[in-house]
């Protein structure tokens, strides 16, 4: 397999602080947008997620929108919810993925359709993330499905997970990760991070076990574009731990977007010295274009 490693894989497992960021699919067939941000963002990280129905709101599909980055000359890291597919269809996702060039893979719950616009939609969660981690693991390593039966060709994928460490119960938020790391994560993904403090306490939870000595652990930064969304994400967003310091800065900024900026470095800045950190993953939900100006200022760029 190393003859073959995506690079992510490749930089991560080289020693180098790795960024990753997005690219939100479109609502529409056409790939024209895909491959517009592909284009914009093409060596500002080490590779990209495609979002697989984000806040479950109906968008072109996750693979197919690798596929698309895939021709841009752009690394994808497909998102594979448990959300809208049974094991049958997950792991027949993979294999596909896999036959069109996906060799990065994030398993996740996905947003329950209580938040999106079709919220009579029926969730499927027939797996979990780590069973999901377990039978992809299963498939590439072992060259089986979920049932035993034989692979002609095993998918060749590096496995992703997330985390958050801003959820309640804090003390179950590493036994959770602990679980990833067993089921075959090799990287992770963690929500966006505005409260250091909880952070790095989560990180010497994450020393203590020594689990990043196993995982790549890669730390979610959001650059801010207004007060109203810094507030939205303090208060509404479940999961989230947004300081008060944040949201005043962003609302006593003469310009907002330069303030989240400034804020977001900072963010990496600090990140850069925690011990475990090995990457930031940018989150710049709907301002792709902002991406390559952190990755620079941030001193991150040119990517290995």
């Amino acid at each position: 397999m190393t003859a073959h490693r995506s690079n992510l894989h490749r930089v991560l497992d080289g020693g180098h602080f790795a960024v990753t960021a997005e690219i939100g699919p479109p609502r529409s067939a056409s790939g024209d947008a895909v491959r517009q941000r592909a284009r914009l963002l093409k060596g500002s990280a080490d590779a990209f997620n495609l979002t697989d129905n984000q806040t479950a709101i109906v968008r072109l599909s996750s693979v197919a929108s690798a596929a698309l980055c895939i021709q841009e000359g752009v690394e994808p890291v497909v998102q594979m919810t448990c959300r809208d597919r049974n094991r049958i269809a997950l792991q027949s996702d993979l294999l596909g993925a896999a036959a069109l060039g996906v060799r990065n893979v994030l398993c996740l719950s996905g947003d329950h359709p209580r938040f999106g616009n079709q919220k009579e939609a029926k969730s499927v969660y027939d797996i979990d993330p780590v069973q999901e981690l377990t039978v992809f693991r299963m498939m590439r390593d072992e060259s089986k499905v979920w049932g035993g039966d034989a692979l002609d060709e095993a998918p060749n994928v590096y496995l992703g997970a997330v985390a958050n460490p801003f959820a309640d119960p804090f003390d179950l938020r590493v036994v959770r990760l602990a679980k990833k790391v067993a089921a075959g994560a090799e990287f992770v993904q963690t929500q966006a991070v505005f409260d250091l403090d909880r952070f790095e306490r989560f990180m010497e939870h994450v020393q203590d076990k020594r689990l990043d000595e196993r995982v790549h652990i890669l730390a979610g930064v959001i650059p801010l574009r207004s007060a109203k969304a810094a507030i939205y994400m303090k208060n509404k967003v479940s999961g989230m731990s947004v300081p008060d310091e944040v949201v005043e800065r962003m609302k006593n900024a003469s310009e907002p977007k330069k303030e989240g900026v400034r804020i977001c470095l900072e963010t990496i800045e600090h990140l850069r010295t925690i011990k475990g950190v090995h990457g930031i993953h940018i989150m710049a939900i709907g301002w792709e274009d902002i991406v390559p100006e952190v990755v620079e200022r941030a001193g991150l760029s040119p990517r290995p």
